[in-house]
């Protein structure tokens, strides 16, 4: 495990994708919403993508010098196409964009077609309400997931997140996937060889396993059985169906095809939060959330009950102060990507 500073890593994973043929203004963005990520805790959908997500560059699945489209049908209302380009980098240009038109009309939404995987929602999530914005983003996935009363993968395991700012940073921020845990989690016990409780996914047959490399060829459980899957569903509807994306089973699966493009749908939807309460308002509103979740007893002592992210965050702060801990082999990975091995 080697530790980097937050700064020098987002500036290898900037270098990496500007030497796959990235622009350089979108090339640092993507590089920023794949640094917070890791700096927050997520891991599986932090640094390690910007392997992913150069190999699909060279694949030929995502276009590295692409030029989304934004459209403006309403004051209010976004419509974009992402035109195949790096996922982080056109959905942080969708954020802008949105912000820009909730700040003007104190609500916004705009829906992404032909957009590439984005990544974890959380960075998005935390740019938002360090701009004052309460935000619901989602986005639809390959299907890895049965409808309900079904058995087959039609439903991606499509993430929803929520933002609620608070003016001194102490955000509300959920990222939550709509199985029981993402896929990647299930991948990365694969690659360990370590089991799985048999409430995350199904193993070929249909019948619950503990087998990850099982898991890998079946289907991830909806939280909440046909409550989640109904809700995975709605969210792809939303962001793919009300986009002109591809939705459903038409969604392709990255690691399979990796040169074909996924055209996915996303969906942002702001409000200026200042427009609702002034920042005093908000600020005791959400303190006093903050001290009544925490009154609750705890289940285990050494993690009471927070709101959520609350973790998140204060992993990101001591990531900007103390570095970021990365994988050996993974920095190695980024320096060569970069152009700059050990």
């Amino acid at each position: 495990m080697a530790r980097l500073p937050f700064d020098a890593a987002q500036t290898l994973a900037a270098r990496a994708f500007a030497r796959a043929g990235v622009a350089i203004p979108d090339a640092d963005s993507a590089a920023q919403m794949l640094t917070l990520t890791e700096a927050m805790g997520i891991s599986t959908h932090g640094l390690v993508r910007v392997r992913d997500y150069t190999a699909r560059i060279a694949a030929g699945g995502i276009d590295a010098q692409a030029a989304p489209q934004v459209e403006r049908p309403a004051p209010a209302l976004l419509r974009i196409d992402g035109a195949r380009g790096l996922g982080p980098a056109v959905a942080f240009s969708a954020l802008e964009h949105t912000m820009q038109a909730a700040r003007q009309c104190g609500v916004a939404a705009a829906f992404l077609r032909r957009a590439s995987h984005l990544g974890a929602l959380a960075p998005y999530l935390f740019v938002a309400a360090e701009h004052g914005f309460a935000a619901v983003i989602t986005s639809n996935t390959a299907p890895m997931m049965a409808p309900a009363g079904g058995r087959a993968p039609v439903i991606g395991n499509n993430p929803l997140g929520f933002a609620l700012p608070h003016p001194e940073g102490r955000h509300v921020i959920l990222d939550m996937a709509l199985s029981v845990v993402s896929r990647s989690r299930v991948r990365a016990a694969a690659r360990a060889g370590t089991p799985i409780p048999d409430s995350w996914a199904t193993g070929p047959d249909g019948l619950p396993t503990t087998d990850p490399a099982q898991a890998m060829r079946g289907l991830m459980s909806a939280i909440g059985g046909d409550k989640g899957a109904n809700l995975a569903l709605c969210l792809d509807l939303m962001a793919g169906g009300l986009s002109g994306a591809a939705m459903l089973s038409e969604v392709p699966t990255a690691a399979d095809t990796p040169g074909a493009p996924q055209d996915l749908g996303q969906m942002i939807l702001l409000v200026d939060a200042a427009r609702l309460l002034p920042d005093t308002d908000r600020a005791a509103r959400l303190d006093t959330a903050a001290r009544i979740v925490g009154q609750s007893p705890a289940l285990n002592p050494a993690q009471p009950p927070r709101l959520p992210g609350a973790r998140a965050l204060a992993r990101l702060q001591k990531a900007r102060a103390e570095g970021i801990d990365i994988p050996s082999a993974l920095l190695s990975d980024l320096e060569t990507l970069a152009g700059q091995p050990a």
